[in-house]
């Protein structure tokens, strides 16, 4: 048996399911929590209870951002599943007929698209994937389904260095939380940086290529996972109120209207600031009209949805729990804790590598990068200002520590594990690798570059 063999199977048989990975991280955040911190003065309780009662605080905070991952993974794959859109990818997947082309294809795309959006990105990475294994498995083409799968999530490493980055995009703001102590830093010294534009370069190269070496070293097989799919009937008039439903006229106006006020935002939106005006609410807008529209009625729309909506099942019940993780983190002072002692072994060259470092561990138990930022940003700045080192380096340097890990921790995942039916234990084992090769490159950024 190989060592590539070997390593997969160790991999995945220490692997658990993301639920359980959700739940060994909330009680290790409890224990650190324990440990690390101070009952409140006048909190009234023991102090187990104390941070369960921000465990249950926290719980409850990512309704609403649940809700929107929920819906465009939804829209997104439901817009996967119109005629255009599927005649669109299937272009792309004809060059994809061997486990390393395809791998190099995927990666290569969804790092370019994670460039524009993160959202974007995460969609389009596993909806490209599940295209590529279709196409393999109606040609009986043997192909190694997780390293494509992998290759699909590989943007999600880069995302936070493009025009969707939470931190970068926060400062450049005139009314972000750190005006008064950072001022205003446009996205020249951060998105646009030589820096950051040198180290996009790089990683555009290099993952795609060692996702090409991958797959030339991977052992493939036959893909036997079942894909259901949409079948596209023409459209029946049907009788009473069902010619409404069945109506092209219904969908086209409805979806015309709402893509209309979407696209008029890019050009009269004041304040188009690296992009920032296209979060997750606009992008679902925009997926919903789209989607209606492409479909060509409400029937088939509806149908589509039904095929989208199995794979939100992760993201509904385990968000909540990354919710109270995060409770914990920010509400008992562990977050800061864990980042002030990074700080406080600094020097003016190695504060960029320690805030690389202490962001990605952070990104583990708080896996979002608004939320991080939050957490983190006054510690980290307020660190470079008294050691004289460089802000926006510094942002860029948390930025890149908390998309790192997103390679390890399967949050971000859910999504693409959703609409390509494969388990965490799939592709974490080349996502770790990819991770491995990104630090690398991130460090050789932040000494360097």
């Amino acid at each position: 048996m190989s060592k590539n063999s070997l390593y997969l199977r160790f991999v995945r048989q220490i692997l658990p399911s993301p639920f359980a990975i959700a739940v060994i991280l909330t009680l290790l955040t409890f224990i650190l929590a324990m440990a690390f911190t101070e009952r409140p003065e006048n909190a009234g309780s023991a102090h187990s209870l104390v941070i369960l009662g921000y465990w249950e605080i926290g719980f409850w905070e990512l309704l609403e951002f649940t809700m929107q991952m929920a819906l465009i993974l939804i829209l997104g794959h439901a817009l996967a599943l119109t005629p255009f859109f599927n005649n669109i990818i299937d272009r792309f997947t004809t060059y994809c007929n061997t486990s390393a082309k395809a791998a190099f294809t995927i990666s290569l795309l969804t790092i370019l698209v994670s460039m524009v959006n993160w959202g974007l990105c995460l969609v389009f990475g596993a909806i490209f994937a599940r295209k590529v294994a279709e196409r393999a498995k109606a040609n009986g083409w043997k192909m190694n389904y997780p390293l494509l799968g992998a290759a699909g999530y590989s943007g999600m490493m880069c995302w936070h260095g493009g025009f969707s980055g939470s931190a970068p995009l926060a400062v450049a703001s005139n009314d972000h939380f750190l005006i008064q102590e950072i001022g205003q830093i446009g996205i020249g010294q951060t998105l646009l940086s030589l820096s950051n534009i040198l180290t996009f370069v790089l990683l555009l190269i290099i993952i795609p290529s060692v996702f090409y070496l991958l797959g030339k070293r991977s052992s493939d097989s036959e893909i036997n996972t079942v894909f259901r799919k949409e079948v596209h009937r023409e459209n029946e008039k049907g009788h009473g109120a069902e010619r409404i439903d069945n109506s092209k006229i219904a969908a086209i106006a409805l979806g015309g209207i709402i893509c209309f006020i979407a696209l008029r935002k890019i050009w009269v939106s004041p304040s188009l600031v690296g992009l920032s005006f296209i979060d997750l609410n606009y992008i679902n807008f925009f997926f919903f009209g789209l989607a209606v529209l492409l479909h060509g009625s409400f029937s088939k729309f509806l149908s589509a949805i039904e095929e989208a909506i199995g794979g939100s099942a992760g993201i509904i019940i385990q968000f909540p729990l990354y919710a109270g993780i995060m409770g914990i983190m920010k509400y008992s002072g562990l977050g800061a804790l864990f980042s002030q002692g990074f700080m406080e072994i600094s020097t003016v060259t190695t504060l960029p590598i320690f805030t690389f470092f202490s962001a990605a561990i952070v990104n583990i138990f708080v896996p979002s990068g608004g939320g991080q930022w939050a957490v983190q940003g006054p510690i980290v700045t307020e660190a470079a200002q008294n050691l004289g080192a460089s802000v926006p380096k510094t942002i860029m340097a948390l930025s890149y520590g908390d998309q790192l890990t997103n390679m390890l921790q399967p949050f971000w995942a859910l999504p693409l594990l959703g609409i390509t039916k494969l388990k965490a234990k799939d592709i974490l084992p080349y996502s770790f690798l990819i991770m491995l090769v990104g630090m690398v490159i991130f460090i050789f950024s932040l000494l360097v570059l």
